[in-house]
């Protein structure tokens, strides 16, 4: 331990970039630290690993919020299933397949179908919609985010052709998990869900929420060397802002500093990953998704979905952009990215190994 921090803060970022990995002393001295100018070169470094690898492209993907009915009740959640105030919605077939017409005509080459742990969307509902978009655009990706299912369920989407899906691990820390979720789900489930896609064949994406109630030093390091094991193809992760309605309501929200921080160490010790530079972050700061990107990541997530139902896609409050049609998002997203000097691109935006 004394031999870390005997290191200068540049030695212990060069350390991390070098090797791959991170120790607990250094995410902590990184974590702590005021030195501004050790910030931008942790910053600075990890852009350029992110430019060695992708250049000056951020990928973007078309958002689809298609349900917000949740069966779920995790604490932090908006639209878990005890929240009364929730005005929920389901999107339709038609309208769905609309929004992925709309965005194919505004570039975009992912879409992005994420909702709650719905029970009217069954495996055959799901399936069809997916080789429905495949099928009208067989040049695109379609990413599924719609929870934890048994392995049967995510080979069927697969087979539908789905090809990427994101499920956030929220923490690796098993008691933190269970302070964060209701009592009936599993932190061991949560995570064989992800080596499930993993070995069925998706890009898969992990992730988890900086600044959350309970989260500590050591449950980020948790967080950390499950990247390292899982070697996801995405990792999203974004500050914990608090819903009014949930019993995390009056909890302190996580902060940009932080968040970018941790793009930062996470880019250096995965550096293939996609990277989302998210809409929370845009949240708590005018220019977060601009200042994630200079701290490498290459993703935003503009959204596609109908502007009737974006209010009430609530996971947490003050969400931005719920008022834009897609082309202005889209647009505005190409604006802000080119300001920091990088290109929007139509492309499916792959993994590169």
């Amino acid at each position: 331990m004394q031999r870390q921090f005997m290191q200068t803060l540049v030695e212990i970022i060069d350390q991390i970039k070098k090797e791959q990995t991170i120790y607990r002393e250094q995410l902590q001295t990184l974590l702590a630290t005021t030195d501004e100018q050790a910030i931008s070169y942790l910053r600075d470094t990890a852009r350029k690993v992110a430019d060695d690898i992708y250049g000056k492209q951020v990928f973007i993907r078309g958002l689809i919020e298609f349900t917000n009915y949740c069966k779920n009740d995790c604490i932090y959640c908006g639209i878990r299933r005890s929240n009364l105030n929730a005005q929920r919605y389901r999107l339709t077939e038609e309208e769905i397949l609309s929004c992925c017409a709309n965005g194919y005509e505004l570039g975009f080459r992912t879409f992005v179908l994420q909702g709650g742990e719905d029970p009217y969307f069954s495996d055959e509902r799901i399936c069809d919609i997916v080789a429905k978009i495949k099928q009208d655009y067989p040049d695109c990706a379609v990413t599924l985010s719609i929870g934890e299912k048994d392995k049967a369920s995510y080979q069927a989407f697969y087979d539908a052709g789905a090809d990427r899906y994101l499920l956030r691990h929220e923490t690796a820390d098993e008691a933190h998990y269970q302070s964060l979720h209701p009592a009936e789900m599993s932190f061991q489930h949560r995570i064989q869900c992800l080596y499930d896609l993993k070995e069925i064949g998706y890009q898969v994406g992990c992730g988890f929420m900086v600044g959350s109630p309970g989260q500590t030093v050591d449950t980020l390091y948790e967080d950390l060397m499950f990247i390292k094991k899982l070697q996801p193809h995405m990792v999203g992760i974004g500050p914990f802002i608090p819903q009014k309605d949930t019993p995390f309501g009056q909890e302190p929200a996580g902060t940009m500093e932080q968040t970018l921080r941790l793009l930062s160490i996470i880019r250096l010790i995965h550096p293939h990953v996609l990277l989302p530079s998210t809409t929370a972050l845009g949240t708590i700061h005018p220019l977060g998704r601009e200042k994630g990107i200079q701290a490498g990541a290459n993703v935003v997530m503009p959204n596609l979905s109908p502007v009737a139902v974006r209010e009430k896609y609530k996971l947490y409050d003050n969400k931005i952009c719920t008022g834009d049609e897609a082309a202005e998002c889209r647009h505005c997203m190409a604006r802000r990215m080119e300001s920091v000097g990088y290109q929007v691109v139509v492309s499916r935006g792959d993994f590169k190994k």
